[in-house]
């Protein structure tokens, strides 16, 4: 699955009922994971042994998990559930049919578009376990590291500039909206102020 080396394959069922037992999972919260959830699996141990990559400071093995859904249009705080409830790194496959998704929560929940169960891949790449962990959260988070910056400050930069955003999108409707000349002026001036604000941040950080 997702063309990993061969060796790095381990085929073990993790049921839902040992996961519930272990962590004492409220009955109201069980209902809503199973309700999205059909099966768990762990399909990949990603490691020094397993791949031959030297591990990290801070990653010394990452698990992929197969996560066969029940419905396409799933709570993303499910999987968000999983990930703290298991202490280890993980990369979540998440399957309907004959679709699937890469997804993994680091600082937030990120996931990548549905694509057919083979055509779905992730690349290895890195000096070691740490560069390979952060590249991959990069490629299915979709989020380009900008130079002199961690991957962590680069996605909360870009949380931060798209609040900004959908700031002024909201004004830009209100504008339109809105019939008193003086409020409307007031609102223009409040969009060009964060329009500033945002261009600043993307041009700075292009400097860098």
């Amino acid at each position: 699955m997702l063309k990993l080396p061969t060796s790095t394959i381990l085929n073990k069922s993790l049921t839902k009922k040992a996961i519930f037992a272990k962590f004492d999972v409220k009955p109201a919260t069980k209902e809503k994971f199973d309700a999205d959830i059909s099966k768990i699996s762990i399909v990949h141990e990603v490691s020094s042994m397993t791949t031959g990559i030297v591990k990290g400071g801070n990653v010394e093995t990452f698990f992929v998990l197969l996560v066969t859904l029940k419905r396409k249009h799933f709570d993303e705080k499910n999987i968000v559930l999983l990930s703290r409830l298991i202490s280890q790194k993980m990369l979540f496959v998440l399957s309907y049919n004959d679709k699937a998704k890469l997804a993994v929560y680091h600082t937030k929940f990120m996931q990548s578009d549905w694509y057919l169960m083979d055509e779905l891949s992730i690349e290895l790449s890195g000096s070691n376990l740490d560069t390979v962990w952060e590249n991959m959260i990069a490629q299915i988070g979709n989020i380009e590291v900008e130079p002199g910056k961690t991957l962590d400050e680069q996605i909360q930069l870009n949380e931060e500039r798209e609040k900004l955003q959908q700031r002024i999108d909201s004004l830009e409707r209100l504008a339109r909206a809105e019939k008193q000349p003086r409020k409307k002026f007031e609102l223009v001036q409040e969009i060009k102020k964060l329009e500033k604000e945002l261009n600043i941040s993307t041009v700075y950080c292009s400097k860098q």
